[in-house]
Formats: C-alpha cells, sequence, structure tokens
C-alpha cells in the first residue's frame, strides 16, 4: 500500500472491537488473570502482552504497531515524551567505560542529558561535527558503541548523510539512533538508510495538535530487546488517552505536513527576497548546503527552519518578534499553529562553532493561510525598521 492509504489502515482492527473504526481507549492499572498458572506464566521477552497496565494496553500497542510499520521498523515502543524517547534509547546501548559520539546540532536537552548523566556515569561523550559524513571513522574508537544523529538539527538544520555515517559505525559494530522528530516516519523511511534506532517527540508531528506529550522510539529487530527492557526498567508508561490522541493526530500526518511544506516554501522563498535576511536555512531550498542531502535521502520536509536576519541591535529583534500576532512565541513545533523563537545555538556547540553572521530565529510554519503570514512577517519589519 502506499503510505496515505498506510495511515487508514495501520493499528486498527475493527473487527476485534465490534466494528469500532478506531481502536478504543483501554484504561487499566490491574488485569485480572483467570488462574495462577496464568499469573504466573511470564511471556517471552519483548512481547506486547496486556498483563500491568504500565507495560501498555491495546490502545498503547495499536500506536506503536501504526508508527513502526509506517517507518519500516521492527516494533515501537511509547514513552511519556521525546526526551524520555532519547534518554531511555540511549541509556539501552551505552554503559560505563563506552565511548558514544553524538552530533554537535542535537536538541538542546539531549546534550544536557550526556552531560550530566551519561558522563557522571562513566560513558565518553564526544561530539562531532554533523557534517562529517563518512569522516566519522576518523572519530571511532575501539570501543564506541553508539552514534547519534539528528538530521537535520532542530536549530540549525545542518543536514547528516546518515548512510555514509551508518556503513562506517556498522563496520566497527556499532549502533546508529536519530532523531527523526523533523523528518518524520512520513517524510524520512529512516530505517532505509541505515538508522537501527529512530526516535520521535511525539508532541510535535505526529499527534499534531499542541495539546499531548508524547515519544514513539521505533527500532529494528536486533535491537527492540535492549531497548524495550530499558523502558520497562525505567517505568515509563504512557496514559491510554494520550496514545489514542498520539493515533488520532497521525492519521492525518500525510495532509498536514504536504501542506504545511507547502506553506512552508512560499514563506521561506519569500524570506530569500527580502533585503533585511541574510540567508534563510532550509535544506528544501535548492540553495541550501544540505539541500542535495535531503534530495536524495528525503521524501519532503517538515515546516521548520530558521531564518538569519542582517545584523540589527536585540531591541530591533525583540520588536520584530513581539509585533508579530499569528507566530506564537513557544517551545516545541509540529501543530497547526506557527511559532517563532530566537535561536542560541552559539551557547550548545563545542565541536564547531555557531556563527551565523546576525540574529537568528526559527519559524514553525502551521496550517493558517500563507498570505496572512506574510503579512504578519511584513508588519514585523516594519517594526524592525522603527526601532
Amino acid at each position: 500500500m502506499k503510505k496515505d492509504t498506510l495511515l487508514t489502515q495501520v493499528g486498527r482492527d475493527p473487527a476485534r472491537y465490534s466494528g469500532m473504526v478506531n481502536t478504543p481507549v483501554f484504561r487499566t492499572s490491574t488485569v485480572i488473570h483467570p488462574n495462577l498458572a496464568s499469573y504466573e506464566k511470564r511471556p517471552p521477552e519483548g512481547e506486547k502482552i496486556v498483563r500491568y497496565g504500565r507495560y501498555g494496553t491495546p490502545t498503547t500497542f495499536a500506536l506503536e504497531e501504526a508508527v513502526a510499520q509506517m517507518e519500516g521498523g521492527f516494533r515501537a515502543a511509547a514513552v511519556p515524551s521525546g526526551l524520555a524517547a532519547i534518554t531511555s534509547a540511549l541509556s539501552a546501548f551505552v554503559k560505563t567505560g563506552d565511548h558514544l559520539l553524538v552530533s554537535d546540532s542535537v536538541y538542546a536537552p539531549t546534550r544536557v542529558f550526556c552531560e550530566r548523566q551519561l558522563k557522571a556515569n562513566g560513558v565518553d561523550v564526544e561530539y562531532y561535527d554533523p557534517l562529517l559524513g563518512a569522516g566519522i571513522a576518523a572519530r571511532m574508537k575501539a570501543n564506541t558503541r553508539a552514534v547519534f544523529c539528528e538530521s537535520p538539527g532542530s536549530l540549525t538544520f545542518e543536514m547528516q548523510d546518515i548512510p555514509a555515517i551508518s556503513r562506517v559505525a556498522h563496520e566497527r559494530s556499532a549502533v546508529v539512533l536519530a532523531d527523526n522528530t523533523w523528518g518524520t516516519p512520513y517524510f524520512f523511511r529512516a530505517f532505509e538508510h541505515g538508522v537501527d534506532v529512530s526516535i520521535h517527540a511525539a508532541t510535535k508531528y505526529i499527534a499534531g495538535h499542541s495539546d499531548v506529550m508524547l515519544g514513539i522510539v521505533v527500532t529494528n529487530e536486533h535491537c527492540w530487546l535492549p531497548v524495550r527492557k530499558t523502558i520497562t526498567e525505567y517505568g515509563f508508561s504512557v496514559s491510554p488517552d494520550d496514545c489514542y490522541l498520539g493515533l488520532r493526530g497521525f492519521r492525518t500526518i500525510g495532509v498536514r505536513m504536504k501542506h504545511q511544506m507547502a506553506s512552508a516554501l512560499r514563506v521561506a522563498r519569500w524570506l530569500q527576497q527580502r533585503a533585511e535576511v541574510k540567508r534563510v536555512i532550509y535544506p528544501a531550498l535548492e540553495a541550501d548546503p544540505g539541500h542535495a542531502i535531503w534530495e536524495r535521502d528525503f521524501e519532503g520536509a517538515a515546516s521548520l527552519f530558521a531564518v538569519v536576519l542582517d545584523p540589527v541591535p536585540d531591541p530591533a529583534v525583540a520588536a520584530f518578534v513581539d509585533s508579530l500576532k499569528l507566530f506564537g512565541i513557544g517551545s516545541s513545533w509540529g501543530g497547526f499553529e506557527s511559532l517563532v523563537t530566537v535561536i542560541h545555538a552559539e551557547a550548545y556547540r563545542t565541536a564547531t562553532r555557531w556563527n551565523p553572521g546576525g540574529p537568528a530565529l526559527r519559524l514553525h510554519i502551521g496550517l493558517e493561510d500563507p498570505a496572512d503570514l506574510l503579512a504578519d512577517l511584513e508588519q514585523a519589519f516594519e517594526a524592525l525598521a522603527a526601532r
């Protein structure tokens, strides 16, 4: 089936639930067993069986099955947030004495976890230039157990050559993990490009409506048990109501992302023509340094990108942002609404330098009419010029 058809079919079984189109919400903690033998029988490791609420319900399993099938993975596990997905996935593959390679462009809380938790527990964490590609071979050590990618980086949008990185890592028996929140299972089928563990902040495009906290870890067959065990031992559990909302949002990810990508391209190309703009950083644009990799590996682009302004004082940047009426100032992205934040990536980078040459803003383009968004940006530029 084509992916848009697949989205309507996966994670549902009307015949099992009295003809209900959607898998119902199953709320439970205790599950009653018919006899002692049933209670004491332990299922095979990693199998999804309803035996206690913390391990999941049919609602949980429906969401996990849908995302795994869409992305081409073996199985998936839902956790309470995107950061929970990152931390549990990393913890499954590195321990004291191991070496971990992490892209310098990763989501800032990923770096915080590496610095405050993994390093404190004896993991040798090394950050690498996201543009290394196959050159990452020079950073590999005898004890390198995993390589963590994020393509593109969610602030600075460098595209990584994940197939090249994966080939090098696999030659040395290292696991490749990738934060695929920007690409989503809809636009980037991570496992076809060498990824072993794909991580999603399902809070964003998968749920799609800015009303649920949710993370999902999808793995290949080889990596499933380590991830499943780690999530179980950490005690992560997701409300079936949140899983239901995640699955409901996932049904429409195709129409939403295609529409938002078209709007994002229109806004990004308009910004490229503005005299106040130094450059737009968006892999879907032909002029972007990562465009060739994006075009080769991705089937589309998220509606999240950065714009670098020509140098202006901080009060002028604040005037621009504060005057926007249709762009909310807030964390996250991937919902129906447009958002804006100021990028301060220079505070985080260690392996590379972030020097955009002017104030940088991150824009998320939502489902508003792009003509209205352009009018809002136009008046924001007027506010900037007035300072």
